[in-house]
């Protein structure tokens, strides 16, 4: 059992807790049963997996863990990026809040079959909040990184002012839904350069936006049921 803090495990995870430390090492942390149970049934093969009590005494861990005192059990798991593509996928631009990113890892592992691209001014999506917003998609359907200009396929913009709603959209295949921070938006030449535009209609007296991750859900629900349909 590991007794000091000075062990090179725990010196490791130290250095995964920022993201330069991640891009160097090119590895991230999981915490919690849930996400080191559906790591191993998708033969994710870790570097160091430590549990309280069993590998670690429960304070050293606690000490290294983004969870602190809550924590239990803790992975160690070299990233995987893959290439943008599929019949729906996302790209992201400036979305610079790790829940929001993993949430969305999580909205298109369930109503997508590509992956979601991180652009410029993203937040990493192996960072700690992230991985456990992603609740274990991050395992079943890892991120891409891609510059705007590399995406294949139709662009649906999202964006508020549009005049379409995104029920009005062409769903045919293949076909890659933009978003942006939500106070700043997309940049205009992302916007520009869409196939369509499309916003998510909202009810009179309801709130002026979405979130950027509530709202790239809905589209995605709304063009992926659509296309089962064209198909």
């Amino acid at each position: 059992m590991i007794t000091s803090p000075q062990n090179e495990k725990l010196k490791l995870i130290r250095k995964l807790r920022t993201r330069r430390g991640r891009e160097r090492e090119g590895l991230f942390v999981a915490e919690g049963e849930d996400l080191i149970e559906m790591a191993a049934a998708l033969d994710w093969e870790p570097v160091a997996v430590l549990r309280a009590g069993e590998d670690v005494e429960p304070a050293l861990l606690a000490a290294v863990s983004d969870l602190g005192s809550g924590t239990r059990v803790l992975g160690v798991y070299r990233q995987c990026w893959v290439e943008p593509g599929g019949a729906l996928s996302v790209y992201l631009h400036g979305v610079g809040d790790p829940g929001n990113v993993g949430t969305m890892i999580r909205a298109a592992h369930a109503l997508a079959d590509g992956p979601v691209a991180v652009g410029p001014g993203c937040a990493d999506p192996f960072s700690p909040k992230a991985v456990r917003a992603s609740m274990g998609s991050i395992f079943a359907r890892p991120p891409a990184r891609a510059d705007a200009g590399a995406l294949g396929g139709r662009r649906l913009a999202l964006d508020p002012r549009a005049e379409l709603s995104v029920g009005e959209v062409d769903p045919a295949p293949p076909l890659v839904v933009l978003a942006g921070a939500e106070r700043r938006g997309l940049p205009a030449d992302l916007l520009d350069g869409a196939d369509a535009r499309a916003r998510i209609p909202i009810r009179d007296g309801g709130p002026d936006s979405l979130n950027v991750a509530m709202a790239v859900t809905v589209a995605l629900y709304e063009v992926g049921r659509r296309m089962a349909g064209h198909a």
